[in-house]
């Protein structure tokens, strides 16, 4: 029975940690998309004639931290709750729970 455990244990971890790898991947993108169109409007205004648009932020302003970080620490936060809450319950070994600790933070 510990063995049925431990290997559903490491396959929500996998599976936590592609999820997160999977949602990383599509905030890059779509910030990469959004880059490639507000360079384009920027092109479009400059064959126009038009002046270059300000920037969002105004200058002197702190940048406020991107809602992508805050996403991605707190998936790191919640994978690495599941993790203790395995090792607590003794599906997950000390070397096991460190292994994917690192996977997580690195």
């Amino acid at each position: 029975m510990p063995g049925l455990l431990r290997g559903v244990a490491r396959t929500a971890v996998i599976s936590g940690t592609a999820t997160a790898v999977s949602n990383r991947v599509s905030r890059r993108q779509a910030g990469r998309w959004a880059q490639q169109d507000y360079e384009r409007q920027l092109m479009a205004q400059q064959d126009a004639g038009a002046a270059p648009a300000a920037p969002q932020s105004a200058a002197g302003a702190a940048p406020a931290p991107s809602p992508a970080a805050a996403d991605e620490m707190t998936s790191r936060i919640d994978q690495l709750k599941q993790l203790a809450d395995l090792k607590a319950q003794g599906v997950l070994t000390d070397e096991e729970f460190e292994a994917q600790k690192r996977r997580v933070l690195g």
